[in-house]
Parts: C-alpha cells; sequence; structure tokens
C-alpha cells in the first residue's frame, strides 16, 4: 500500500480528502462551520477486574491474505486520557500539524491541555473525547513509523464509543477535521446533557445466573414508587462475559446497590461519573451530533470497521449518520464486537492486534473475550515514546 504519507490519510486523515483545514469543511458550503467526567473504560476495568485514488485503495485492501498476514487495530474511547499523553509521539511526521489543526478546529490550545492538564480538566467530556481522539490517530503516525507493514496490512477496526470516529478517520470514511468537529459537538453535547438529571453508572460483575435487565426493571418500578416519572435503568456497557455496566438514574443505581445479592451480582461499583452515558437520557445530545454529521462528508470506509450498535460491520455513509448518533444513546456492544471481529474457523490463525492510543483497557477487555485472540496483542503508547527512553 505504499508509505504512510501516500496510503495512510489517503486512508481519512490529514493529508488526503479531508486533509489539514484550519475548519471543518461542511456538505454544500465552503462555510467553516460543564465539569463532568465522561464514562470511562478504565474506571470499569478497574472497578470489575496524496497518494493511491480510493479505488485503488480499496481494491488494495480486498487482495486476499492469510489470517495472520491481515491486522486489526483497536481505538480507545474516553478514559483513557492522561496528562503527558502525546508527548513522545510529537517526533513522528504529521503530528504536531494535527496538533495545530485542533486548536482551530477546538477553539482552545489541546496539546498544551494534553502535555500539562490539570488532570480535572482533561477528564472533562468536552475535552477527554477530542484529547482522545487525536491522540489515537498520532499513535497510528507512530505505529507506521516503526512498522509500516501493519498499517499496510489492516483489514479491520474497531473503536470504544469515541473511538469510533478515529476507526472512521483511519478507514477513509472521514477526514481528520471533520471528524474532530463532529467529536467536539458530541462531546459537548453529552456534557450538556448529563448536567441535566442526577445520574450515574454502576459497574456490575454478576454470576451466570444474573438476570441484569430484570433487576433494572424492578429499579425502575422502584424510581416510580418515589414518584420519579420516566425513570432510567439500563445497561449501558456490554464490556466481556459477566461485566455490565448499568446507567441511569440515581436512585435505580442505589436500589441495585442495596439489592445486589437478591439479582446475583457478586461485585458493584459507581462509576466517578456524573451522567447515564449511552442511555436514553443522553437523548438531547442526539440531534446537535446528527446536524454535525450532517454538514460534513462521509464515505464507504476503506477497511472494514464494526459498530458498537450492533457489532456489525459499517456499510456505506448513510450506514455511518444514522448509527454514531443511535450510539450515543445505545448500549456499547464491545463484548458483541470483540466476537465478531475475531470469528473465524477453528484452527484458523488469529490475526496480530495492535491497540493505537492511550492506555491498554481495550487490550485487558479481549483478554476476558478471547484469550487466543489477545495473545496477538501489542499496545502502540500514545503517553510516552519508548525508542526516545532507549536514547
Amino acid at each position: 500500500m505504499g508509505s504512510w504519507a501516500a496510503a495512510t490519510w489517503r486512508l481519512g486523515g490529514c493529508r488526503g480528502r479531508g486533509g489539514l483545514r484550519a475548519v471543518p469543511r461542511r456538505r454544500g458550503s465552503s462555510r467553516p462551520g460543564g465539569g463532568h467526567r465522561a464514562a470511562t473504560l478504565s474506571d470499569l476495568l478497574q472497578s470489575s477486574v496524496g497518494g493511491e485514488e480510493p479505488d485503488a485503495a480499496a481494491a488494495a485492501r480486498q487482495e486476499r491474505r492469510s489470517p495472520r498476514e491481515g491486522t486489526v487495530l483497536l481505538f480507545p474511547g474516553q478514559g483513557s486520557q492522561w496528562v503527558g499523553m502525546g508527548r513522545g509521539l510529537l517526533r513522528y511526521p504529521g503530528v504536531r500539524d494535527m496538533y495545530s489543526l485542533a486548536e482551530k478546529v477546538l477553539g482552545y490550545d489541546l496539546l498544551s491541555l494534553c502535555l500539562e492538564g490539570p488532570q480535572d480538566e482533561l477528564d472533562r467530556t468536552r475535552h477527554c473525547q477530542p484529547a482522545v481522539f487525536v491522540a489515537s490517530l498520532a499513535a497510528v503516525e507512530k505505529l507506521n513509523h516503526q512498522r509500516p507493514e501493519v498499517v499496510a496490512s489492516c483489514v479491520a477496526a474497531a473503536g470504544y464509543s469515541v473511538g469510533e470516529f478515529a476507526a472512521l478517520v483511519f478507514a477513509g470514511a472521514m477526514g481528520f477535521a471533520e471528524a474532530l468537529y463532529a467529536v467536539k459537538v458530541r462531546a459537548e453535547a453529552m456534557q450538556k446533557a448529563s448536567e441535566a438529571v442526577p445520574s450515574g453508572m454502576l459497574s456490575v460483575i454478576g454470576r451466570r445466573e444474573a438476570n441484569y435487565k430484570f433487576a433494572c426493571l424492578e429499579a425502575r418500578k422502584h424510581c416510580e414508587s418515589m414518584g420519579i416519572q420516566n425513570p432510567v435503568c439500563e445497561i449501558s456497557n456490554y464490556l466481556f462475559p459477566d461485566s455490565r455496566v448499568i446507567a441511569g438514574h440515581l436512585q435505580a443505581l442505589e436500589f441495585l446497590q442495596e439489592n445486589a445479592r437478591k439479582y446475583y451480582f457478586t461485585r458493584t461499583k459507581m462509576l466517578p461519573v456524573s451522567g447515564a452515558f449511552h442511555t436514553r437520557l443522553m437523548e438531547p445530545a442526539a440531534e446537535p451530533l446528527a446536524e454535525a454529521l450532517n454538514s460534513i462528508e462521509i464515505e464507504k470506509p476503506l477497511v472494514c470497521v464494526y459498530s458498537n450498535v450492533d457489532g456489525k460491520k459499517y456499510m456505506h455513509s448513510k450506514h455511518i449518520r444514522k448509527l454514531l448518533v443511535k450510539q450515543v444513546v445505545s448500549p456499547v456492544l464491545w463484548e458483541q464486537t470483540m466476537h465478531a471481529v475475531y470469528e473465524r474457523q477453528q484452527g484458523t490463525e488469529f490475526p496480530y492486534t495492535y491497540e493505537v492510543g492511550p492506555g491498554k483497557q481495550l487490550g485487558a477487555v479481549l483478554k476476558k473475550c478471547n484469550l487466543k485472540a489477545w495473545k496477538q496483542y501489542s499496545h502502540v503508547d500514545a503517553l510516552e515514546d519508548e525508542e526516545a527512553a532507549k536514547t
């Protein structure tokens, strides 16, 4: 597939379609377009354990390879951010340009926030989502510099929550600036929605006989008995077997904690967030995101990208717009997505998998979902640079 400069942002990054523009390009136009922490994957884990034309690129992607030759990239979500991330990536081509453009799109200095903090500001929903998005794509630059054959042979990608946007940029479905604009709108709208209702998220480990949906039903009935109208208590994340996150009104989550033994929950822990992400309490965020997605160009991905909503591959631009909006109010089916990505006939080798971006949370989840696939897992860190550390 050639070099990263010729191939990578041909796949949707800074140097090809949707390139380094000061503002996102809107469809049909040349005109530019709170303090709650996001639901963090790391919290869940801690509580539970220029170049070729697109047609030519697509043809290259479709070349038959042995399963081991094709690679999989996983893009993390909010919660993996740490002060200092990105410092070791600035030496790689295009990374400083990415952060420079991010400052123009976002209206603040994202790089300084990532390098210097403070952590509580970086943890805010409106900041952490763009921060993880940019850091993950910067980590892809690092991977291409160190192992260009890995990037060139990628056959599938998946992203956790906001990580889907980075996966879609890598796959050529969106340009970098357009996608970052959509992430900005999404993050700000989700933070605003989280401030409207006292709500939260509860990490749960259950026994095999646990019935999470029945428990949620009874928690909603409890809320109704307290006079709460249209209470919300839903599964918001499927991480790995026997691990769920339930989100909704605080009174419902408190009820579940108090009755954990009745519902065969072996462990429960409130997550340090102030919103019920990936539930219908996020409905106010759906319309702003839909408007943002309708204003930018989206194309069919050049590699398979799997949706959090149903664990299936995105098929075309309308499909992407529809499911990215639906994802905000729907549970993240990460366990099901991992099964779809790594489904293969018995005896078939598993592909090499690379988690690109801050943190190793998706690797930890993969280990619990599919141990054999995890044995081929590697992490491309955005926090520090191993090469620089050796010098």
